[in-house]
């Protein structure tokens, strides 16, 4: 991004910050609530929330609160939260991976992104399992416990790795992914589904995965991972090619190399 779409410096290092001690503070409770125990409830049918994650929600935005009061918060439980300077937005994700997260499948995390005048411009992904912080910035490249990050170099799809994931109206909605999972299935090495697609895009950018695609997503499951990728050399787009923007609910991230094989699978559903 160029140095004139982006805040001053000093914004950004005290953004950087912020967002480590949210992101942190937020992993904290989960682990505690991990060890504990927790309450479920279920939205509908098939999707849940647990007290961690509105505990987790609640402590990032104090956290935001303390140092930008003005800035804008959208959160996945609390929906839009107001504020009067509109150059800034942060996107959260207190827990992504609930389902995995209420199993006690040890495969979720805390997304926190921040977009300046309506492009993303840092992202920080916290996985309290592992103890992984994969983090970047506009221009200054991605990282994963400070150690820079680079996506893969496998160079064809039938040698890729790929992962993708499904909505919760699976059971409901024709649009439901099986075909492209399908499809995928008989032209890459492996597909995997972990449940959580800011460790999805994280795991795109550290090159553990060449590409990820995903329908019906929403901006709280890809400002985080969007810079991280793009920061890590790779590609993100729709699923026709397009330009992605957070506000899109379908996503394509890869390693670049297999990005136009992709697209040409997924042109054909």
């Amino acid at each position: 991004m160029p140095t004139q779409h982006l805040p001053p410096s000093s914004t950004r290092e005290r953004l950087k910050e912020t967002a480590l001690e949210a992101a942190r503070t937020a992993a904290a409770i989960l682990s505690e609530y991990a060890r504990t125990g927790f309450r479920v409830e279920y939205k509908d049918q098939v999707n849940l929330v647990t007290d961690a994650d509105r505990r987790s929600e609640q402590a990032v935005i104090d956290v935001i609160r303390k140092s930008f009061p003005e800035h804008r918060i959208l959160a996945e439980e609390r929906g839009q939260q107001a504020g009067s300077d509109h150059e800034y937005q942060w996107v959260i994700d207190p827990l992504d991976g609930t389902t995995n997260f209420a199993h006690g499948y040890p495969a979720y995390c805390v997304s926190i992104g921040v977009a300046y005048r309506g492009a993303p411009i840092l992202g920080v992904v916290l996985d309290p399992t592992r103890q992984e912080l994969f983090t970047a910035e506009a221009g200054q490249g991605a990282f994963l416990n400070g150690t820079p990050l680079h996506v893969s170099r496998t160079g064809s799809l039938d040698r890729s790795l790929l992962v993708t994931g499904f909505a919760y109206d699976i059971r409901e909605s024709p649009q439901n992914n099986l075909d492209h999972f399908s499809h995928f299935a008989l032209k890459a090495q492996g597909v995997r589904r972990t449940g959580t697609a800011a460790l999805d895009l994280s795991y795109v950018a550290a090159g553990r995965f060449d590409g990820f695609w995903e329908l019906k997503l929403h901006p709280w499951d890809t400002a985080a991972g969007l810079v991280i990728v793009l920061e890590a050399g790779g590609r993100v787009t729709g699923f026709k090619g397009e330009p992605f923007s957070i506000d899109q609910p379908a996503i394509v991230a890869s390693n670049g190399l297999i990005h136009d094989e992709m697209l040409a699978v997924l042109r054909r559903a």
